[in-house]
């Protein structure tokens, strides 16, 4: 069965923030609460905290920068939030886009897919207890973690074309996705998943998938909230190129135009109740094993009630 969890629909500024998501989490069916990268708030600390205000639900990071930490300090982080929370923690990584790598380190990683393997290996082995003796081109390390007993730790990657989606197949325990259409997903990421599991000699890792989604409701302009949650990829040429494999061309569209497209092809999910459910339904018969509702835009537009009563509706419907 599909579990459903919620994204934090925006980038908080105070830890407490996060409190009506984690409440809403611990309340309902929702499985787990999930925040993408942050430059406010670090995930890993607004997670800490609420489960210091008595919210210790399941948590999931999709996905967080590999130049922002040594893969040591990664597994170091993520098991910190597995004790902290006393829940399964779901911790996804990407190498971020290349201005940001370069930003960082000087100059983009030449192969940001040997970048993730070592990274993830690295991260692992240090959290399976293994004193790693790795030198890579990327990353390295020469050491070990003390042992602790911790809630489950599943390691993602973030997976937007099939040579990241093969790699997730090799080493990750989840592959998390966005803005990326069931078709997608069920006719070039879950089978690219499948051949590099088949390589590695292991099962194939769970589909993930962030789905941003606003019902129908008066006052409300579709294309608003696809342009308020998704501008940025919307103008970005892997997204463009990634749409377009999915059957939804929006190159050399106008934002407007290209929204309404997004929402014809399902890359947007968006409707009365009946026809949500029937588009997550899609996501499920992809393949999806974890569907996380995405409302940022209907945030960024309408602000959080509306947000909660959206969160609300499809929660109960889906539970049915």
């Amino acid at each position: 069965m599909t579990a459903y969890s919620v994204l934090m629909p925006f980038l908080p500024r105070r830890p407490e923030q996060l409190l009506p998501y984690a409440a809403l989490v611990e309340w309902t069916d929702a499985h787990r609460l999930w925040q993408g990268q942050a430059m406010l708030v670090e995930p890993f600390q607004g997670f800490a905290s609420a489960a210091g205000a008595g919210f210790r639900i399941p948590t999931g990071i999709g996905v967080t920068l590999m130049p922002l930490r040594h893969p040591y300090e990664a597994a170091h982080q993520v098991r910190s939030l597995a004790l902290t929370t006393g829940e399964s923690v779901v911790a996804g990584f990407g190498p971020g886009g290349k201005s940001f790598q370069r930003g960082l380190m000087g100059e983009p990683y030449a192969s940001p897919l040997t970048a993730a393997r070592e990274y993830l290996t690295i991260m692992r082995g240090l959290l399976s207890g293994q004193v790693m003796d790795m030198k890579g081109e990327y990353f390295s390390c020469h050491a070990g973690m003390g042992p602790a007993v911790a809630p489950r730790i599943d390691l993602g990657l973030g997976v937007l074309r099939p040579g990241m989606a093969r790699l997730a197949g090799e080493v990750a325990d989840a592959a998390i996705t966005w803005l990326t259409p069931a078709n997608y997903l069920e006719g070039t990421v879950l089978p690219a998943m499948r051949e590099g599991a088949g390589t590695a000699g292991r099962g194939t890792p769970r589909l993930t998938a962030i789905v941003p989604v606003a019902l129908d409701r008066p006052g409300r302009e579709p294309s608003d909230m696809v342009i308020a949650s998704n501008a940025t990829h919307m103008k970005a040429p892997h997204y463009i190129d990634m749409l377009r494999q999915a059957g939804i061309d929006i190159s050399g569209l106008e934002l407007p135009a290209a929204a309404k497209r997004m929402i014809e092809g399902g890359a947007f999910v968006h409707g009365d109740i009946d026809r949500v459910v029937e588009q997550l339904d899609a996501y499920t018969k992809a393949g999806v094993e974890e569907i996380i509702l995405n409302l940022t835009g209907v945030f960024n537009v309408h602000g959080q009630n509306a947000v909660m009563d959206d969160l609300k509706t499809i929660l109960s419907a889906v539970s049915q």
